[in-house]
C-alpha cells in the first residue's frame, strides 16, 4: 500500500520504502542533476545505509519529512521534494528541498510541489519558517523558490576542500513565513 502524503495536479508525494533504493540511485547517477550538489553520484552503499535509512527513520519524529515525486500521468518515479525537519522533528521551522530528474525539469514540477507543500505546511502541520539554501550561481533552483512565494534572505560563503564551479559566489538563503504566506494568500 502507497503511504500518499500530499496529490497536486501532476504529481503524488509519497513515503519512501526500502524499495526505493534504485530509484534514488538512479536520480543521483545523474551529473546534470548533482552539478550543484556533490558534484558526483552518490554511492549506492551510501544510499542504501546511510541515505535512505535516514529518511525511513524521520518519519517517526514528525509529519515533515522528505517524499517521493510520482509523475500521475506515468506512475514514474521523478525525484523528490521535502519539508526537511531538524533532527528533532520539529516543525517551526522546516528546509524546503527538492530534487528531480533531469528529463522533467522545465515542466513546472518543482514549483508546484514546492507550492504544495508550502501550503500544507503552514495550514496542517504547524510550520511557521519555511528556508531554503543553494549555490548562488544555481539560478534554476533559485527561481522556484521565488516562484514558490520564498524571498532573498542572504549570501553566504562556506570553505569546501574541493568546491564546485561557482563555489566562489557563495550560497544563498531564502525563506517564507507563516505570517507572510497567510498575508500573500488572503488578498
Amino acid at each position: 500500500m502507497v503511504d500518499v502524503f500530499l496529490e497536486t495536479e501532476r504529481l503524488v508525494l509519497r513515503r519512501f520504502t526500502e524499495s526505493d533504493v534504485d530509484n534514488l540511485v538512479w536520480l543521483d547517477s545523474d551529473p546534470a542533476v548533482m552539478r550543484f550538489l556533490t558534484g558526483e553520484p552518490t554511492p549506492r552503499d551510501e544510499i542504501e545505509h546511510e541515505v535512505l535509512p535516514a529518511i525511513l527513520r524521520a518519519y517517526a519524529l514528525g509529519p515533515a519529512g522528505r517524499w517521493a515525486a510520482i509523475e500521475r500521468s506515468t506512475g514514474k518515479f521523478v525525484g523528490w521534494l521535502a519539508l526537511q525537519p531538524p533532527d528533532d522533528g520539529s516543525v517551526g521551522e522546516v528546509e524546503l528541498g527538492y530534487r528531480l530528474a533531469a528529463s522533467v525539469w522545465g515542466r513546472g514540477y518543482a514549483t508546484e510541489g514546492a507550492r504544495a507543500l508550502i501550503r500544507k505546511g503552514f495550514t496542517e502541520l504547524g510550520v511557521h519558517r519555511v528556508w531554503a539554501q543553494t549555490m548562488a550561481v544555481n539560478i534554476a533552483s533559485r527561481r522556484v523558490m521565488e516562484k514558490a512565494g520564498l524571498t532573498y534572505v542572504r549570501t553566504f560563503h562556506l570553505h569546501f576542500d574541493d568546491p564546485l564551479p561557482g563555489t566562489q559566489h557563495g550560497e544563498v538563503e531564502y525563506e517564507l513565513r507563516h505570517d507572510h504566506w497567510s498575508a500573500l494568500v488572503h488578498t
